[in-house]
């Protein structure tokens, strides 16, 4: 069999062949009684809520909305998070760990009765969500998660069979979770939403809060959304205040592929427990069934060519499928907190009128939903079970000063490292659409070739803490390996913390 070709570009499965309303860009200062920052499935969430309150809500993005991480999500609806309710009840307790399963227990069911009350056409199915193991040194750990699974009372089973055609050594079955189509979900509340108060601006970019008689988002442009309440649902939080989110989080990168596989696919949702990981899912696109291949997981900037990580993904789905078709390849930035558990709520403890909601961990669907729940609750003043449990001003001691301290030392190492790497290569000898880190007129640049030839280069010093980015071959964008900040080729930030571009090179020579 030949093996079928990856894209030439990412693109995720979900953007294309889908109709989303367009908006325009912020161009004057307005007031509102909410500004939302963010237009993924926490920013909408939040704002479909609200507005249904009769609150007047602004809604803003960097770039078009559902673009974002939500954009490139794998779609899971589900409270099986990995192998993370043992760990759970052993650092915060049986009746935390029951919280976290009942937060994203809720956010399914939100969506669940969202869909049938709106009756939104977005492919949502119930389906059984399997850990699934290769390893003999995970089947204990699987073992003693069902053992977490039951004293949580979770519907599940333990096996050594899947049903998909290749063997396991063991599988956790988290029975009646689901999946969807999270775009034409979310476009179904922004189109309710703006029936009420909400309104949507497009390719805005907020870059600092200004604290007055009232609280304003300031944007690059300089316009200001003037309110009573700021929800940084950014993904990264594009205001920091005091909350050092940048030393309590790290960043990983993932890697999908979507295709066509001439066997029926047996259902369900899966992901192994060990490295490297493997998420197997279907999805129907206008009435086509796509198998979805996901993993390789890594540390954003570091790490092997990220085309390796799409090519054997390749392999994984032609060995177990054979994939006949590969149609679209595309990856993800998550965000992980020192204790696994997102932060959700007041950005600090002496800002409560200033909310945020990040650190997903890969699980979006159910946190970013359980987040716009949240922190909608908190402006309309209700009470909110989860608050304590998700609330970013918490510090947990064990395991949090550990990861704290490998977070920062990882950064420390990948500072100095990328002060020293660079290479003697020639750019007149730069491929077509390659890059290459040298030195110019004595600075340390960043420089890539296009598909016209035409040379681009950058300082590749982060605007955020001074670390030095990669090329990321495989989406063709400047990633920093110290706190994940993301730029494309022309230097242009994707992804916070930095909020300044790179600053663009032009030799002498």
């Amino acid at each position: 069999m030949v093996n079928p070709q990856l894209p030439q570009f990412p693109e995720p499965i979900w953007r294309d062949h889908l109709s989303l309303p367009s908006f325009p860009a912020l161009n004057e200062s307005i007031k509102a009684d909410v500004g939302i920052v963010g237009g993924g499935i926490t920013g909408i969430t939040a704002a479909y809520v609200l507005a249904k309150q009769n609150f007047n809500v602004v809604l803003i993005d960097a770039g078009p909305v559902l673009n974002g991480t939500t954009g490139h999500t794998t779609a899971k609806i589900t409270a099986q998070h990995g192998i993370i309710y043992d760990e759970l009840i052993n650092h915060f307790g049986l009746e935390k760990a029951s919280l976290y399963y009942e937060a994203a227990e809720e956010a399914k069911k939100f969506i669940e009765d969202t869909v049938r009350e709106k009756k939104i056409k977005c492919d949502f199915s119930k389906e059984d969500a399997y850990i699934y193991t290769n390893d003999y040194s995970y089947v204990n750990k699987l073992e003693k998660e069902k053992a977490a699974y039951d004293k949580l009372k979770i519907d599940s089973k333990l096996t050594d069979k899947i049903p998909l055609n290749f063997p396991v050594k063991s599988s956790l079955v988290m029975h009646n979770q689901a999946q969807f189509h999270p775009l034409e979900y979310l476009k179904a509340l922004l189109t309710d939403g703006l029936k009420d108060q909400l309104r949507v601006f497009e390719n805005t970019t907020a870059t600092d809060i200004e604290h007055n008689k009232h609280t304003s988002i300031i944007t690059k442009d300089g316009h200001r959304i003037t309110c009573n309440y700021v929800i940084a649902a950014s993904h990264f939080p594009f205001y920091d205040s005091q909350g050092f989110y940048f030393a309590r989080m790290y960043p990983e990168r993932s890697y999908l592929l979507a295709g066509k596989s001439p066997e029926k696919f047996a259902g369900g949702m899966y992901i192994n427990a060990e490295s490297p990981t493997r998420s197997i899912r279907s999805a129907k696109i206008e009435g086509e069934e796509m198998l979805l291949i996901g993993g390789e997981n890594h540390k954003t900037g570091q790490g092997k060519s990220t085309m390796d990580h799409y090519e054997a993904l390749q392999t994984f789905a032609l060995e177990h499928f054979q994939m006949e078709r590969i149609a679209y390849r595309w990856s993800a930035q998550d965000l992980t907190t020192l204790d696994k558990v997102p932060y959700i709520g007041p950005i600090t403890k002496g800002e409560p009128t200033i909310l945020t909601a990040t650190g997903f961990r890969k699980w979006g669907m159910t946190s970013g939903t359980i987040a716009g729940k949240l922190l909608a609750d908190h402006i309309l003043e209700k009470d909110n079970a989860y608050a304590d449990l998700f609330t970013p001003s918490r510090f947990q001691a064990d395991p949090a000063v550990k990861k704290f301290m490998e977070i920062n030392a990882d950064v420390a190492k990948h500072m100095i490292k990328g002060k020293l790497e660079f290479t003697q290569n020639n750019v007149a000898d730069l491929a077509t659409d390659d890059a290459t880190v040298t030195r110019i007129d004595g600075k340390r640049v960043g420089v890539y070739k296009d598909k016209e030839d035409s040379i681009h280069m950058v300082d590749t010093t982060c605007t955020h803490m001074g670390c030095e980015v990669k090329w990321n071959s495989g989406d063709r964008t400047w990633d920093c390996p110290c706190h994940g900040s993301r730029f494309d080729y022309t230097g242009e930030v994707i992804e916070g913390p930095a909020k300044k571009a790179l600053s663009k090179i032009h030799s002498n020579k």
